[in-house]
């Protein structure tokens, strides 16, 4: 039973600690009216939860695997309470930057559920279940919505502490529904990390969260305080709006992960950030209200779909190091959020305008889709050597000259011929003397007029055995139909015959 609603009691938990995580950003109009904040500290304080949600990650990740998920949510939003209690007395700007760096635990929680949940369910599922965990940050909604609301009513001090009730509810439905039969995963953290860190793909995907979910973060804290100063618009009004994209750009995040587990996940990926880069070349004209919000939706749309996507790739690529490369991939996302806002005040400060930091993202999103094609295409390079390395056929590619130019492992152990022996030499050397110069005649000739012979040799291994096979010769042609390359795969038929 406890294993059924894992997914939402889980889900739920990362509802929660979303909510808590853009506390300040969310009611941070409110509290302006009570804190003198220089404009140019408000990026800083928005920002700073960011950074302890993302480091936070790696460890929460990883600890997911050692204790279970029942425990960290539980001792996670235990924690929470200090900050947050901290928070709703704050009087400085000093305060709200301490007590909002620690509110970063709550964004930090995410990387639980995305190592937690795909114990419960099988591969082909990992998308869809990753995804619907995914739409927990419907919680950053939640509170940019409702929190502004609430404090109109009594104030941003007594709406800070309602959540300190909602996170005692939630430490209690950790500890009475968690699983505390959660399968574990104890390689200590050095050891996994030092199995990864090698490998190109984790850092690629780690590029592309950077993006998707840094714009998805980076809009969520950006977009409140930018709707008032930028378009006059009112407070609520701004949540409302600031809302919507996060309710978009959630509700479209199981769907990103769904279309992962039915299609090649790096296409989807290619349709995202071509996405992305169309969106913020929108912003980046500083357009009416009208067309600012339909380059707001693209990018809610697209960034929510890649979110999803992602983790699909994680667990799809790194199985028994999930939960560390998890917390990796996930701190850059929430590293993601962090700059931008920085960004775009720092240029708006200089400039007056936020176009440059919008062209920038552009472009960094135009060289993430290129850098996906390369990585569909080393894939597919290492999927055609893999087939190469471990057929049981021996293989051999020569030039149009009939030079070899490479063999596989099976080559080797059929004929006794290593790599470097038969490199630049003909098939030749495998010749047994038992045909005369009419058979190969006849040979080249069928695959110079259809492109292809096969049928029964002897040749002659490395030792002087003499051996029966099966081959096929092909001709490889270029774009102009000129014979660019042959390939002949072999099969010994000798104890057949």
């Amino acid at each position: 039973m406890k294993k059924k609603i894992q997914l939402p009691l889980q889900t739920a938990n990362l509802v929660v600690g979303f909510m808590v995580w853009v506390l300040i950003s969310s009611l941070l109009p409110f509290i302006r009216a009570d804190i003198n904040i220089p404009p140019e500290r408000i990026a800083i304080i928005t920002a700073v939860p960011v950074v302890l949600g993302s480091v936070l990650r790696i460890p929460l990740g990883y600890y997911a695997n050692v204790f279970g998920a029942r425990l960290v949510f539980l001792i996670s939003f235990i924690l929470l309470l200090f900050p947050v209690f901290f928070i709703s007395q704050a009087s400085s700007i000093t305060d709200l930057v301490i007590g909002g760096t620690f509110l970063g635990i709550g964004g930090a929680v995410f990387s639980v559920g995305v190592t937690s949940l795909p114990k419960y369910y099988p591969k082909e599922k990992h998308g869809l279940i990753n995804g619907i965990y995914g739409m927990g940050n419907i919680g950053t909604a939640v509170t940019t919505f409702a929190a502004p609301v609430i404090a109109t009513q009594i104030g941003w001090v007594a709406t800070v502490k309602l959540y300190l009730i909602l996170l005692l509810a939630f430490a209690l439905l950790n500890f009475f529904l968690g699983d505390r039969k959660e399968p574990r995963v104890k390689t200590p953290i050095v050891e996994q990390i030092k199995g990864v860190y090698k490998n190109e793909k984790l850092w690629l995907f780690s590029l592309f969260y950077f993006i998707t979910f840094g714009s998805f973060v980076a809009f969520t804290v950006f977009l409140p305080n930018f709707l008032v100063d930028f378009f006059e618009l009112g407070k609520v009004d701004a949540g409302i709006r600031t809302a919507g994209f996060i309710v978009v750009a959630t509700l479209v995040r199981p769907i990103g992960g769904w279309l992962g587990d039915k299609f090649q996940p790096l296409f989807i990926l290619m349709t995202v950030f071509a996405g992305l880069t169309i969106g913020s070349l929108i912003l980046a004209f500083s357009p009416g209200l009208a067309l600012y919000t339909v380059g707001v939706m693209l990018i809610a749309i697209t960034s929510g779909i890649g979110n999803g996507v992602i983790f699909k790739l994680v667990p799809f690529y790194f199985n028994k190091q999930a939960g560390t490369v998890n917390g990796i991939v996930s701190m850059m996302g929430g590293l993601g959020g962090f700059f931008p806002p920085l960004l775009l005040a720092a240029i708006f400060s200089l400039t007056g305008s936020y176009s440059i930091g919008f062209m920038a993202f552009s472009q960094v999103s135009l060289v993430s889709l290129v850098l996906v094609l390369w990585l569909y295409y080393m894939d597919e390079m290492t999927l055609s050597k893999e087939v190469f390395d471990h057929t049981g056929q021996g293989i051999l590619v020569t030039d149009s000259s009939g030079k070899i130019l490479s063999i596989n492992p099976a080559f080797t152990e059929l004929t006794g011929y290593t790599e470097k022996e038969v490199i630049g030499k003909t098939p030749g050397i495998l010749s047994s003397g038992k045909h005369d110069s009419a058979y190969y005649d006849a040979m080249w000739k069928a695959i110079n007029e259809t492109g292809i012979w096969q049928g029964e040799i002897w040749n002659k291994k490395k030792n002087g055995d003499i051996f029966l096979e099966f081959l096929m010769i092909s001709a490889v042609n270029d774009d102009s139909d000129e014979v660019v390359r042959y390939v002949g795969t072999f099969t010994d038929i000798t104890d057949h015959q």
